[in-house]
């Protein structure tokens, strides 16, 4: 029998500080849980800035909107990754890949 199981697939969206703290938590707890899983968090508004400030474990799962950085003049660092606009990213990952969306 072939195994057809396909991974896991979740982007967790954050849009403020709290909501970024509730992701990169939800992102951990489900890694423990399924350590096969794929998963991202998608930040954009304040959680842009909150990522930014506070450095976590978690931020080779961020993907950070380049729109929000503008906005806010802001610069990331090149280890985070970065998505032209949160909300196009967010609805290709889910259309052309199947990806599970959580809002945090």
């Amino acid at each position: 029998m072939t195994d057809t199981h396909q991974p896991l697939c979740l982007l967790i969206h954050a849009a403020d500080e709290a909501s970024l703290a509730r992701a990169r938590n939800n992102a951990r707890n489900l890694l423990t849980a399924e350590p096969s899983a794929a998963v991202e968090i998608v930040v954009n508004g304040p959680a842009v800035a909150a990522a930014l400030a506070v450095p976590d474990e978690t931020d080779p799962l961020l993907r950070v909107c380049a729109n929000t950085l503008a906005a806010q003049d802001l610069e990331a660092p090149e280890e985070i990754a970065r998505v032209k606009a949160a909300v196009l990213y967010i609805a290709e990952r889910q259309q052309k890949t199947g990806w599970s969306y959580m809002r945090a």
